[in-house]
């Protein structure tokens, strides 16, 4: 059992990145979960997005081998990691700032409406609002 745990503890050590990317994760869904202020749901949602981004380049990542520009004339496949993570990556952090900022704005709008940031008290402000 002791082996087993000393085992564990060593391979989450070895993946650190890959280990910290899911802790990350699991806070970032949690504040998204239990929180009822908006501001907070979206710190949660960028949380969970950078442990997306962490996880993607720490898989892309390749211990010895350089990043994919050719230079003195080395054109070999193996030189080289993968630029497909790294492009998702870019692509990602660039969709999320403006999801971000529309996420941002349209909180502000609700906030200058009903004048709370709680999101269960904005749902029944905005029952009351319909019906009347």
């Amino acid at each position: 059992m002791i082996a087993m745990n000393v085992n564990l503890v060593q391979h989450l050590l070895l993946n650190i990145e890959e280990t910290v990317s899911i802790v990350l994760f699991g806070i970032g869904f949690t504040i998204l979960l239990l929180h009822r202020n908006l501001i907070k749901k979206i710190m949660g949602m960028n949380i969970m997005d950078t442990a997306t981004y962490l996880f993607l380049a720490a898989k892309g990542y390749i211990t010895g081998r350089a990043v994919p520009i050719v230079v003195d004339g080395i054109q070999d496949v193996e030189a080289y990691i993968n630029p497909v993570p790294s492009g998702l990556v870019l692509t990602g952090i660039v969709v999320s700032v403006s999801t971000t900022a529309l996420m941002l704005a349209l909180t502000i709008r609700l906030y200058e409406r009903y004048h709370s940031l709680d999101l269960d008290e904005i749902l029944i402000l905005a029952k009351e609002e319909e019906q009347t």
